[in-house]
């Protein structure tokens, strides 16, 4: 997978954006969402690592309280 592959879903991005705050949203966005992306998931794989699992689960998310009932965006992350 190459680095700098965009892992958001660009058109669902800015309509949220859009839609929630009446805002447009810089073509540069995407790419600086990604990058966070990849270092919580970076960071959650290695709380799996260190748990001796195979699979990410939303408690490797450091300071995540989500749970199995947790919808879209109701998941907080410190």
């Amino acid at each position: 997978m190459a680095g700098n592959e965009v892992l958001v879903v660009v058109s669902k991005l800015k309509n949220y954006i859009k839609e929630t705050s009446g805002l447009s949203t810089a073509g540069t966005v995407p790419e600086v969402l990604s990058s966070a992306i990849k270092t919580l998931c970076s960071d959650a794989i290695e709380n799996a690592k260190k748990d001796g699992r195979k699979t990410v689960m939303d408690r490797d998310f450091n300071g995540g309280s989500c749970d199995s009932e947790a919808v879209a965006g109701s998941c907080e992350l410190s």
